[in-house]
């Protein structure tokens, strides 16, 4: 039985990695050896990013209403109960969304979640 060789898979490994690799500086977009150890770390900070979007996207919101909230005498945690209470079922995406561009809306729903405290 013949032999095996794995060139044709090892160039195809290599190739990839080198692909994700272009555009680093250096030696990191033209050595294998390295070029491994910066996609690796890439794709580590990549994926801690993925997260840690999602986080900064749900902060801004929150500031967004709270601030919101100020204009209309009242802050956010009392709003969100307000709102908890009154049985609307918003997500902080469409309420700061309403915030920024429906101001009159937004003081209708200050209101009701006001009455409902």
């Amino acid at each position: 039985m013949a032999r095996v060789k794995g060139a044709v898979a090892t160039r195809k490994r290599r190739k990839k990695v080198l692909k994700l690799a272009k555009g680093y500086w250096g030696s990191k977009s033209r050595h294998f050896k390295m070029a491994k150890q910066a996609v690796m770390k890439s794709g580590n900070y990549a994926y801690i990013g993925r997260k840690h979007r999602k986080r900064d996207f749900r902060r801004l919101w929150i500031t967004r209403i709270s601030a919101a909230c100020k204009l209309n005498g009242t802050n956010y945690s009392t709003f969100m109960n307000g709102l908890k209470k009154t049985g609307i079922q918003l997500n902080r995406k469409m309420l700061s969304e309403i915030a920024i561009s429906d101001e009159k809306a937004f003081t209708a729903l200050v209101e009701q979640a006001k009455s409902a405290l």
